[in-house]
């Protein structure tokens, strides 16, 4: 049975929308139990209003505390020890939970990991590592997408180890292909952090296919891309914008002319399907590769459909993986 530590009061729609994703989860996965870490009340209240799921395979701990949005994640961590998100994370590392899910602060669950679960020996930084959906039916890892703004040539290496590790692991992908962004894909582009990253990779025993631009990793031009955290948050951010913005454009367009409607009507099987590649709530959280434990991050806006993908396509598969043993193996090469 795998174990999940959810910190039910993290996020935008806390704990409504956490508890009833955690539920679907439950329902899907028979292998699967759930402790739900929060205040107990208000979890109670809204597990009262669901009906028909395995009570004895979720518990609750309670955890009257609450690390918001806008504190500062290094003193959240420090000073709020009864906090639902740090008690998640002592379950992880107690190892009393195979893994943690949370939609809190980003900055306070980064500074967790670290503090608490603690790094993989030999890793420098972790990395927040999203898998996304491209063009072509194919997804890719970018990592780090925000867990520090700047790196270290040593990091990018230490990324592209542990992206190309979950990648094989989770994703089935044998030799995935490791690429650098850049501003171009000659070796000599870049800045002096990339052009010195380069060679690092270049000689790693990682299938290393180079630099990769921008504009070409939605048509699948890598299976792990690496950047810094500033770079990476960015592209995230704007990748999730274009798909927002695409859609809302489409509907505005058809609404204008009766012939459009009609035609809407004959690509709506299309449009849906372009809809689903380009979700990320199909996709789930992100992990933080690098702590010596597992740790999911879900978008702060979660919805109970994206909290769930975020239980069974990340969670889950990552505590039956074994990834974090495959980086180690790799980091001690």
């Amino acid at each position: 049975m795998i174990k999940i530590a959810v910190d039910a009061m993290g996020g935008d729609s806390a704990p409504g929308e956490i508890v009833k994703g955690s539920v679907d989860a439950l329902r899907e996965l028979t292998g699967l139990e759930i402790i739900l870490v929060g205040r107990e009340k208000e979890i109670l209240h809204e597990m009262d209003q669901l009906k028909d799921f395995p009570h004895d395979r979720i518990k609750i701990i309670n955890a009257e505390e609450v690390i918001d949005a806008d504190e500062q994640p290094g003193l959240a961590i420090r000073n709020k020890k009864k906090a639902s998100m740090n008690v998640a994370m002592r379950l992880v590392k107690d190892d009393q939970a195979h893994a943690m899910v949370t939609a809190g602060n980003t900055g306070a669950f980064v500074a967790g990991g670290l503090f608490i679960v603690g790094r993989i020996k030999g890793i420098s930084r972790p990395a927040l590592a999203p898998v996304i959906p491209t063009l072509n039916e194919d997804n890719f890892m970018l990592l780090d997408v925000g867990a520090y703004v700047d790196a270290q040539p040593e990091n990018l290496l230490h990324y592209g180890i542990m992206g190309s590790a979950y990648v094989e692991k989770i994703l089935g992908k044998q030799f995935p292909r490791v690429s650098l962004l850049n501003i171009g894909t000659e070796q000599a582009k870049g800045n002096e952090v990339t052009k010195k990253a380069y060679p690092l990779l270049n000689k790693s025993e990682l299938n290393f296919t180079g630099n990769v631009e921008a504009r070409d990793i939605m048509n699948g031009a890598a299976d792990v891309v690496i950047c810094d955290g500033f770079v990476g948050n960015i592209i995230l951010k704007f990748l999730e914008g274009v798909a927002g913005g695409i859609f809302s454009t489409l509907k505005k367009e058809v609404n204008k002319k009766i012939v459009s409607k009609i035609g809407a009507v004959l690509l709506l099987p299309v449009l849906e399907n372009l809809k689903i590649k380009m979700d990320y709530t199909e996709y789930g959280g992100a992990p933080l590769l690098g702590v010596d434990g597992i740790c999911i991050k879900s978008h702060g806006s979660s919805d109970s459909k994206t909290f769930k993908n975020s239980i069974i396509n990340q969670a889950y598969p990552f505590s039956k993986g074994k990834v974090n043993e495959r980086i180690l193996e790799e980091i001690k090469k």
